[in-house]
């Protein structure tokens, strides 16, 4: 199978179980890197491989949802961008996106499968070499907008849809990350992993005002009451950050029916170490159905196996040597 053929039969948009690709500053808290919605228990795990020659950002990934122990019906949708070539993966990159729809009978599941499409079908056609940062931040606008509509010309059962969001862009040694709502991004390098997102939730907002303690936060009713999220106003406020990532980090996006029941410390012991991801992201899912599985259950991934270097100026990259 060509590589353009792999890519357009596997590299889209999905709510489905593991599947593994590979492409050939937090430091302060995490230090300097060291040098050296199918049914429950439903998988969908083609693995393949896609090789690019010379030194370019190279990484593989994983990814499991779940509908968990109290639910009747998945309403988290995943998604993921491939480059369709090597000379994509320096003028378009990857790109990974989490939802967790809100609303249960008000059309939760809609909302989240309508802002992935969007934002996966985007990113494709983004111009060559534009800012990740940019087009999140655009795309994120569009998906917005997108649920909104549905929303509005849903009827009477969709009026309360909404859904939250985290997407992540990689390229050269650069990750950029875009998120509204409760969804998380963690970054986990050295055996330590930390949140690169802030909870968009009445509970968060009271920590960040001083209001209230983060415990106070994890144990109170207002915990996952979401102070934003897509598809409830016409413009979103979005997040957008940037980093740079290391050989051996690995990146996990995740719904709070996995970051509420286990924490991060948890996540790092099983994802670090060079674990397998798709072993992984199977512990993570049964650690959070075994500590009750109250919500649904999503995870994605990724582990940076090499970088290619550059500097920017004025917005643009040039090779370090």
């Amino acid at each position: 199978m060509t590589l353009a053929k792999f890519v357009r039969k596997f590299g889209q948009v999905r709510s489905g179980g593991p599947v593994r690709v590979s492409v050939s500053d937090i430091t302060e808290i995490l230090g300097e890197p060291v040098r050296s919605a199918p049914p429950r228990g439903a998988l969908w795990s083609p693995i393949g491989r896609l090789s690019a020659s010379g030194h370019m950002l190279d990484l593989e990934f994983a990814e499991r949802t779940d509908v968990g122990r109290v639910r009747d019906h998945n309403e988290d949708f995943l998604g993921y961008a491939a480059p369709a070539t090597p000379a994509q993966v320096r003028t378009h990159g990857w790109l990974f996106v989490l939802a967790d729809g809100v609303g249960g009978h008000e059309k939760g599941e809609v909302a989240s499968k309508t802002a992935v499409e969007s934002i996966v079908a985007g990113f494709h056609k983004a111009k060559d070499g534009e800012s990740h940062s940019a087009v999140l931040q655009r795309l994120v606008q569009r998906a917005n907008t997108s649920v909104f509509e549905a929303a509005v010309t849903g009827g009477r059962s969709s009026a309360g849809m909404a859904t939250t969001i985290v997407a992540c862009a990689l390229r050269y040694d650069r990750l950029s990350v875009a998120h509204v709502g409760d969804s998380r991004c963690y970054l986990i390098r050295n055996g330590k992993a930390a949140q690169i997102t802030r909870d968009h939730t009445v509970a968060g907002e009271q920590v960040r005002l001083g209001l209230i303690t983060a415990q106070e936060a994890a144990d109170g009713e207002t915990n996952h009451i979401l102070s934003r999220s897509l598809g409830t106003e016409l413009i979103a406020n979005v997040d957008t950050n940037d980093h740079q990532v290391f050989p051996g980090d690995v990146l996990l996006l995740c719904s709070d029916g996995l970051h509420g029941p286990v924490d991060a410390s948890e996540m790092a012991a099983i994802c670090g170490h060079g674990q397998d991801l798709q072993i992984a992201a199977e512990k993570l899912v049964a650690l959070a159905n075994e500590r009750g599985g109250g919500d649904n259950i999503s995870v994605q991934l990724i582990r940076i196996r090499g970088v290619e270097r550059v500097g920017m100026y004025r917005g643009r990259p040039y090779k370090l040597f």
